[in-house]
């Protein structure tokens, strides 16, 4: 098995190893694993439904996603910020034709890939590994128009059978909010 067991919650994820193995709730109960998602290409990002940049890299995903939806490549929407009504995640799920969001309402799983902004994506490849970590284009405090999508370049390099140009960049975007747990 090249996923990590999903017991394995202490075991941060890398580059180049095996994507650590998770199991999340969809807005409608239904239980989503990561491992069951093998030989295809998943996106994992952490989203938020009240993030302007999740949403204005909403767009961008969605229109890209189209044209990957034809070779098995999957998107998982992760919810994690504790303060966010499930209410207003459905709401912003169906006004930006989400297909699936998952929800994270413990921040387990983004504890678990070190997420912290929305959006924060995560590329796992056809065989589990962990191919890049980071934002979906290169908007930053000071680039605020995108010029290179690090997103689309990861997920089309992976079809065409090659490693990304680049696996890792800073994510840009909302801090996910965790509140302490008593």
């Amino acid at each position: 098995m090249l996923f990590r067991e999903a017991a394995c919650y202490n075991h941060p994820v890398r580059i180049n190893e095996p994507a650590s193995d998770f199991v999340l709730p969809d807005l409608h109960g239904d239980l989503v694993k990561l491992s069951d998602l093998r030989r295809k290409i998943v996106i994992v990002n952490f989203w938020s439904c009240e993030c302007p940049h999740s949403e204005r890299t909403d767009r961008q995903i969605m229109s890209m996603f189209v044209q990957w939806q034809t070779h098995d490549v999957m998107l998982l929407p992760v919810a994690s910020n504790q303060i966010e009504t499930l209410e207003a995640i459905r709401l912003a799920a169906r006004e930006r034709r989400l297909p699936l969001v998952l929800l994270d309402s413990d921040h387990r799983v983004a504890d678990l890939y070190e997420a912290m902004t929305t959006p924060h994506v995560f590329v796992v490849d056809r065989e589990g590994i962990l191919r890049y970590r980071g934002a979906v284009d290169n908007v930053s405090f000071r680039q605020r128009r995108p010029t290179r999508f690090y997103l689309d370049e990861a997920v089309e390099a992976l079809l065409a059978g090659h490693f990304p140009p680049v696996q890792e960049t800073p994510a840009y975007g909302c801090t996910i909010i965790r509140e302490a747990v008593e």
